[in-house]
């Protein structure tokens, strides 16, 4: 944690920033009394599970896609409304 004071803080904002984008925590006084603290939104641990989610969301589009390519070559295919009916079947 690093503690600046309100005028250095008004003058290197952007570098703050970058520096809370890396995991840093700011504090930012006035006067020498600590009127602000700036961290980082969403914390890195959530940065990373919202990638680890864009990652299986891709790999299960891939699978799908794998899928369908194979259904294609047995001549299987599907209509819109087969694919609504089966997911409103599987809801009754």
């Amino acid at each position: 944690m690093i503690t600046v004071g309100a005028f250095e803080a008004k003058t290197k904002f952007s570098e703050l920033l970058d520096r809370v984008e890396r995991g840093e925590e700011i504090v930012i006084t006035r006067h020498g009394h600590r009127v602000a603290r700036i961290i980082s939104d969403p914390p890195l641990d959530a940065m990373a599970e919202q990638k680890a989610r864009e990652t299986k969301a891709a790999e299960v589009m891939a699978e799908f896609a794998r899928v369908r390519e194979m259904l294609r070559a047995e001549g299987v295919s599907f209509t819109v409304d087969d694919i609504l009916s089966a997911r409103d079947e599987g809801r009754r």
